[in-house]
C-alpha cells in the first residue's frame, strides 16, 4: 500500500480505508462497494467543476460529454494502471486466476473506491488534487473501437473545421454473413475506411483508420 501512496503523493492518515478500497468484492466482508459507490459521487462532482472552470466558453453539451469520457471505464481504467492500483489490491485466487488484477471493471470500481477513502481522509480538496494530477487530458483516454467516431471529431475539432462525413461504398456477402464498406470524409477528402459486420460497425472501424493515419502523419 505503501507504493500507491507515494504514487497518489497521498499518506493516509486512516490505512484501514485504503485497504478497504482495494479489497475486491471476492474477499467477502469489507469490500470496496460502498466505497465505490461514494466515489462516483466525488468524481462526478469534481470533474463537473474542474470542466467548468476550464473550459468557459463549452455548452452543456460539451461539458457532458467531456465528463462522460473522463468518468468512463476506459479512463479510471487508464488512471489505475498508471497507479499500479492492480499490484495492490486483495483478492481471492479464482479472481486473480481470471485476470483480476488488470480487469478494467475491477480496476475502474477500485479506483473510485481509492477516490472516495482519500475523500474521507483528507476532504475533498485533497480528492480533487488526485483526479488534476492523475487523470488523463480528455484526448489521452484510450478508447476503445466504438467510441473513434467521437475521437476523430474531437481531434479534427482543434482546427474549427467541418465535422467529418461517413459514407457506406460496398455490401458484400450474403444476407445472414454480410460485411459493410465504409469511408470517412471530410471537405471531400477521404480520410480512413473499415469494414465491419454492420453499418455502424464499419463507420467506428473507418473513423478508428483515420485517426491512426492523422496521427501518424502529425508524428
Amino acid at each position: 500500500m505503501q507504493n500507491l501512496m507515494n504514487a497518489l503523493g497521498y499518506q493516509f492518515k486512516n490505512p484501514a480505508l485504503l485497504m478497504q478500497a482495494l479489497t475486491h468484492p471476492s474477499m467477502g466482508k469489507h469490500d470496496n462497494q460502498r466505497l465505490e459507490f461514494l466515489g462516483d459521487a466525488v468524481l462526478q462532482y469534481v470533474m463537473s467543476d474542474l470542466l467548468y472552470a476550464s473550459h468557459p466558453d463549452s455548452q452543456e453539451g460539451n461539458l457532458t460529454h467531456l465528463r462522460a469520457l473522463l468518468v468512463c471505464e476506459a479512463a479510471l481504467s487508464q488512471v489505475a494502471r498508471g497507479l499500479h492500483v492492480g499490484e495492490a489490491l486483495l483478492m481471492d485466487r479464482g479472481e486473480e486466476l481470471t485476470g483480476g488484477r488488470d480487469k478494467p471493471s475491477v480496476l475502474c470500481d477500485a479506483m473510485e473506491a481509492i477516490l472516495a477513502a482519500v475523500y474521507l481522509d483528507g476532504g475533498m480538496e485533497e480528492a480533487r488534487r488526485i483526479v488534476k494530477t492523475c487523470w488523463p487530458k480528455p484526448e489521452e483516454v484510450h478508447r476503445p473501437m466504438q467510441d473513434s467516431k467521437g475521437a476523430l471529431q474531437e481531434f479534427l475539432q482543434k482546427d474549427g473545421g467541418n465535422a467529418p462525413n461517413y459514407e457506406i461504398v460496398a455490401q458484400n456477402g450474403p444476407p445472414h454473413d454480410r460485411t459493410f464498406d465504409a469511408v470517412v470524409y471530410r471537405n471531400g477528402v477521404q480520410l480512413g475506411q473499415g469494414t465491419g459486420r454492420s453499418k455502424k460497425q464499419a463507420e467506428q472501424a473507418a473513423a478508428l483508420d483515420a485517426l491512426n493515419r492523422l496521427k501518424s502523419a502529425g508524428e
